[in-house]
């Protein structure tokens, strides 16, 4: 009877009047949805937007099938315990402090995988513990395994080279397994073409890769899953060192760890990512990348160029529950680098990041490389701690391309910075343009632990007009004492309720400026 009543709810507001519409934009939870592949045959991920109304939510509760299985303090929840090959219909109720609740959301209706053959490197022939390099082994499981199947590495360390993965599979390190990355280049052989720094060449393969690199062609490995309660551990700073030193193409001749190449639906989910030779987990021209529950470290190994996570000239990524620490940006999106970046013309779009913590690195960047543009960024509930560069919008003179629609939301951090000169990564034909850069938001921020030595908020644009940085709006955000705001070649630019934590305004520096209003 219950389970009635709820679909028959669902019905009335599905039909319901404009008013009641509205009240539901309003108060219900936006944009439910389940990222592609992180369905399994016993659980579904799901992830939402808050709700347009600004009310303090002391949590949502998780109805499934029309019964209450849990709640969330954040804005995503996994679902366990279910049947295989099984719809369901999930719902989400907001419970507001003010104690009252919002009408459910329209249901979402997500299938579970069927149970697919396991594949276990260990009836494949490789040794964990051994010494061993257990390429081939795991190799032969991969190519193995059937479509819906997983292979699994179980508890144990097992050192490898790289590996090649394929569309419908899962690779799975069970709770004890480490896939150890070899630090003798050879296993990394042959090279293949890749992208670096946004230009194509040929590079070592990675310890992890997937799919084949073509900027005109279609995505060519399709839903897949890198999962499980383990560990992929690389060789770290001294394997980055050996294929720099063993590649024309110097240090952008190194694999990463895990190499994403026009690739469609995947899940990397779970696990302990670490000691990479160069950037932790890249992906390129590459559509629906979840990125979930993910412990990201290159600062133990000292990396250079250990960035945690770079999309680049990929279209709908999301980011979320992932803990950064790393030896250079823990996120750095790109979209290619001049003039080749301007040729090959694809944008890196739609990046949904929420709920991460970033304890330690350079920064939360979008750049420097450019070219292709990219728009459609949205941070969301997000913990950036003392990073060298905060949150970073970075280009120069020479990239060309644009940044559009970011929205910065609701997360505690300390330092925001557009920048348009920068002194590294700057060699290249420049493009014919300068970067756009216009339309960003930063709302409802504590920036209390800011240092205040320099501006906890510093913006610079071109020095021609025809392209200062436009349209930017800050609102709602709370400084410490004696904070500086620094402000150049900037149009359309509003500050809204911006105050320390004493309730005083902070200091302005505004020079050169069009229409900036504080």
């Amino acid at each position: 009877m219950r389970k009635k009543r709820f679909y028959l709810l669902i019905c009335i507001l599905q039909i319901a009047s404009p008013l009641l519409t509205t009240l539901i934009a309003q108060t219900a939870v936006q944009n439910l949805f389940s990222p592609p592949e992180t369905e399994t045959d016993t659980s579904i991920t799901i992830i939402w937007d808050k709700p347009l109304a600004d009310k303090p939510i002391l949590d949502y509760a998780v109805y499934v099938d029309g019964s209450p299985i849990g709640h969330s303090k954040i804005t995503n929840y996994t679902i366990n315990r279910l049947k295989p090959n099984t719809i369901y219909l999930i719902s989400i109720l907001i419970k507001y402090q003010d104690g009252k609740n919002s009408l459910f959301t329209k249901g979402l209706k997500v299938r579970t995988k069927p149970i697919g053959k396991i594949f276990n490197v260990l009836d494949f022939g490789a040794k964990p513990d051994s010494g061993n390099i257990n390429t081939q082994s795991i190799q032969k499981a991969i190519d193995a395994c059937t479509a819906g199947g997983t292979v699994i590495i179980p508890a144990g360390t097992f050192m490898s080279g790289a590996l090649f993965l394929k569309s419908n599979m899962t690779l799975y390190i069970a709770k004890g397994g480490v896939l150890k990355g070899s630090l003798n280049t050879a296993d990394y052989l042959p090279m293949i073409k890749t992208r670096f720094e946004g230009w194509e060449f040929q590079a070592f393969a990675s310890l992890i890769t997937a799919g084949k690199l073509d900027s005109n062609g279609p995505y060519n490995v399709r839903n897949l899953s890198i999962r499980g309660e383990g560990k992929i551990s690389g060789g770290g700073a001294a394997l980055g060192m050996a294929m720099a030193q063993n590649n024309p193409n110097a240090a952008r001749g190194r694999g990463r760890l895990i190499c994403l190449m026009n690739c469609e639906n995947v899940n990397i989910q779970g696990l302990e990512i670490e000691e990479p030779p160069c950037w932790n987990i890249h992906y390129t021209y590459s559509k629906n990348i979840t990125c979930n529950n993910l412990k990201i470290n290159s600062l133990n190994s000292k990396t250079p160029n250990g960035d945690g996570i770079d999309p680049d000239s990929s279209t709908d990524s999301y980011i979320f529950n992932c803990t950064f620490s790393t030896y250079d940006d823990c996120i750095a999106i790109k979209s290619g680098k001049n003039p080749e970046g301007n040729q090959v013309s694809r944008a890196c779009q739609n990046i949904f990041i929420s709920n991460c913590n970033f304890i330690e690195g350079h920064g939360l960047s979008i750049g420097s490389e450019i070219s292709g543009g990219i728009k459609n960024v949205k941070v969301t509930d997000c913990e950036l701690g003392n990073l060298l560069n905060g949150l970073q919008i970075k280009t120069t003179e020479k990239r060309g391309g644009y940044v559009k629609d970011v929205l910065v939301k609701d997360c505690n951090l300390q330092l925001i910075k557009v920048v348009t000169t920068l002194p590294y990564n700057n060699d290249g034909e420049p493009a014919a343009t300068f970067t756009n850069l216009e339309n960003f938001e930063f709302t409802n921020l504590n920036m209390t632990n800011a240092k205040t030595d320099k501006p906890v908020i510093y913006v610079a644009g071109f020095e021609d007009a025809a392209y200062y940085v436009r349209n930017l709006k800050f609102n709602n955000i709370t400084l410490p004492i004696k904070s500086t705001i620094f402000i150049k070649h900037a149009d359309n630019v509003s500050f809204e309720n911006i105050r320390t934590v004493d309730g005083q305004h902070p200091e302005y520096n505004a020079i050169e400026n069009i229409n900036v209003r504080y």
